[in-house]
């Protein structure tokens, strides 16, 4: 029995490498970070770079795309941290890659243990690399 039809594989399904989809949608000018994750995406598929980012499918293909209408430094941030491995140091857990840093920040209150309490404190106490300002409970 042969399978059915794959969904996009007709004849107007669009055949170009999300390399060559981000170069056109940045008219040629695809920010460094654009690049690496269309490159990621050419070779991981886009669920494969929505997992690695821990976002939507969506998110991915829009930042490509250069669709996206949400907060596009913070996409930088996860490409940079989890794609090209830039890190920052965590005053309270030393080196770590941005979209772990990002991810700390994110995270709600819970009393699950004295280090999480720890981190929770400290993305809201001034850490120098926090996108949240000081005291904000809800921002992340």
């Amino acid at each position: 029995m042969k399978p059915g039809p794959r969904i996009g594989a007709g004849a107007n399904a669009d055949q170009r490498s999300f390399v060559e989809k981000a170069n056109d949608a940045w008219d040629g000018a695809a920010p460094d970070w654009v690049l690496e994750l269309a490159e990621y995406t050419d070779s991981h598929r886009l669920k494969g770079a929505a997992e690695k980012l821990a976002c939507s499918v969506a998110l991915v293909s829009t930042t490509i795309g250069n669709k996206y209408q949400g907060d596009l430094q913070r996409v930088e941030e996860m490409v940079r941290g989890a794609i090209m491995g830039a890190v920052v140091d965590c005053p309270i857990k030393g080196e770590m890659t941005r979209d772990v840093c990002l991810g700390w920040q994110r995270k709600p209150y819970a009393l699950t243990s004295s280090a999480r309490i720890e981190m929770y404190r400290a993305c809201r106490g001034g850490c120098p690399h926090s996108k949240l300002k000081k005291g904000d409970e809800d921002a992340a």
